[in-house]
C-alpha cells in the first residue's frame, strides 16, 4: 500500500491533515479525546469534527477552538512537557521530531540557537493539538507501515500577519521547513501552508515527488481548510495500491572525439564509481567527418553537479548538456540468493527479480555469479546462463 498526500491545490495545515486522516478512516472520537487531553496540558482547546462541502467536495473539517493558548515556553521546556505526556512512545517521538523541525526553522529565521527559541503560534495549545492529533491519526491508521509520497505544496501568496509583524507568504519559517522539498506559489494571495502543517508533512512523508505515480486508488480522504476560495480548499490524501515506481533523474551529455579507447574505458568506470546510475558511449560522426562518441550519463539530482565536475576534469570538454527532471519508470526489484548445483558442485548465486503489478517480468542471475561458475567449472558461460540463468523459485 501507498499513501499520497496531495497539497498541490490548497496547501496544508495541521487541522487539514487531521481532517483528511479522519476522512480516510481514523476514529474521530479517539482523536478528539487525545487532542483535548494533551493540548490541555499547555492551555485549553475544544475539538470538533464536521462533515462539510468545500466547493463541491465533501470533506471533514477539524475545528480546534482555542479557549486558552497557554504561556510561551522555551524549546527545551516545551519538549520536556511533550515527553512527559501520557501517550504511546512512538507518538511522542514523532511529535518531538516535528516540533524540532519547527524549532530549528525558528532558530534559523531569528538568528538564535534552538535552546533559546521561544515558541509562539507553533508552541501553544492549538499547535500541540494539531501535531498530536495528526500523529495519533497516522498511527491509528497504521500509516507507519505504508509508504507515504508527498506531492509539492501550494504555499499561497501575498502577506500574512504574525506575532513578528507582516511577513511575505510563504513565511520564513515555512521556507526553512520545506528546504529539500518542492513548493509552488499561489493560486491565491493568501497563506495556504502553515509551519505546523509543513513540519508534519516533512516528518511523515517517505519521499517527495513532482508527479503522481501510476496508481490504483482504494480510498480518498479530504481534510477541509478554514478559508473559503473559488476552488475546493481541501487537502487530499489517497490510499492506493502502487502499480509502478518512478523517479526523476538528470541526463548529462557531451560529445567526445579526442580520447583513446583506453581513456574512454577509464572514464566509463570512473563515472560509475562516482555514483552515476548508468553510463553509455554512443558512436557518432562529428564535424569534418571525425569519428567520436556521445557520452550519456544518468544521474540522480543530488549527484548531477559532482558528475559534471568529474567530466570536465577528465575530458577537458568546453560544454556539457544537462537535461533535468526526466521522468523514469522503474519496476520493483528484489535480490534473492539461492543455491544451485552445477557439475556436481553447489554454488550460492544472486538473482535480480523485477516486478510490475506483482507479476515477475525479469528474473536473471547476476552476471558476476554466472562468470564465476563458468571459470570454476570450465563450462561455457552461455551454457551456464542457459542452465541456471533464470530464477525458478
Amino acid at each position: 500500500m501507498t499513501i499520497i498526500i496531495d497539497p498541490q491545490s490548497a496547501g496544508i495545515a495541521g487541522n487539514m491533515i487531521i481532517g483528511a486522516f479522519v476522512d480516510l478512516g481514523a476514529d474521530e472520537h479517539k482523536i478528539k479525546e487525545i487532542m483535548e487531553k494533551t493540548a490541555n496540558e499547555f492551555g485549553e482547546v475544544e475539538v470538533s469534527f464536521e462533515k462539510i462541502n468545500k466547493n463541491g467536495i465533501a470533506s471533514t473539517y477539524c475545528n480546534v477552538k482555542i479557549i486558552d493558548k497557554g504561556k510561551t515556553l522555551k524549546f527545551n521546556e516545551f519538549i520536556s512537557k511533550i515527553n512527559n505526556l501520557e501517550l504511546d512512545d512512538k507518538i511522542k517521538e514523532t511529535s518531538v521530531n516535528i516540533f524540532r523541525r519547527i524549532g530549528i526553522s525558528e532558530a534559523k529565521v531569528h538568528g538564535t540557537t534552538l535552546d533559546n527559541v521561544h515558541f509562539h503560534e507553533v508552541g501553544q495549545s492549538d499547535a500541540v493539538a494539531d501535531v498530536i492529533g495528526a500523529v495519533s491519526a497516522y498511527y491509528l491508521l497504521n500509516l507507519n507501515q505504508e509508504k507515504i509520497i508527498g506531492l509539492p505544496i501550494a504555499v499561497g501568496g501575498g502577506r500574512v500577519k504574525t506575532t513578528h509583524g507582516i511577513l511575505p507568504v510563504p513565511a520564513p519559517a515555512v521556507v526553512e521547513i520545506l528546504k529539500g522539498s518542492e513548493y509552488v506559489g499561489g493560486p491565491v494571495n493568501s497563506e495556504l501552508a502553515t509551519p505546523t502543517g509543513c513540519a508534519i508533512y516533512m516528518e511523515l512523508v517517505d519521499e517527495i515527488n513532482k508527479f503522481t505515480p501510476h496508481i490504483s486508488p482504494l480510498k480518498v480522504g479530504y481534510g477541509a481548510g478554514k478559508k473559503d476560495f473559488d476552488f475546493p480548499n481541501v487537502l487530499r490524501v489517497i490510499r492506493t495500491k502502487e502499480l509502478e515506481l518512478y523517479d526523476e533523474v538528470d541526463v548529462i551529455e557531451t560529445n567526445i572525439d579526442h580520447l583513446t579507447g583506453e581513456q574512454l574505458g577509464y572514464l566509463f568506470d570512473l563515472l560509475l564509481s562516482e555514483g552515476a546510475r548508468d553510463v553509455s558511449l554512443i558512436p557518432i560522426i562529428m564535424k569534418k567527418n571525425r569519428p567520436g562518441h556521445i557520452l550519456k550519463v544518468i544521474a540522480t539530482k543530488d549527484l548531477t553537479n559532482h558528475l559534471v565536475d568529474v567530466i570536465f576534469r577528465e575530458v577537458g570538454t568546453l560544454g556539457i548538456r544537462i537535461i533535468p527532471n526526466l521522468h523514469r519508470g522503474l519496476s520493483k526489484r528484489e535480490f534473492i540468493k539461492k543455491e544451485v548445483e552445477v557439475a556436481g558442485k553447489t554454488f550460492e548465486v544472486t538473482y535480480k527479480i523485477g516486478f510490475v503489478n506483482g507479476e515477475i517480468i525479469s528474473s536473471r542471475i547476476e552476471f558476476e555469479d554466472a562468470k564465476r561458475i563458468a571459470i570454476e567449472t570450465k563450462i561455457p558461460l552461455k551454457d551456464i546462463i542457459n542452465k541456471i540463468g533464470e530464477y525458478n523459485g
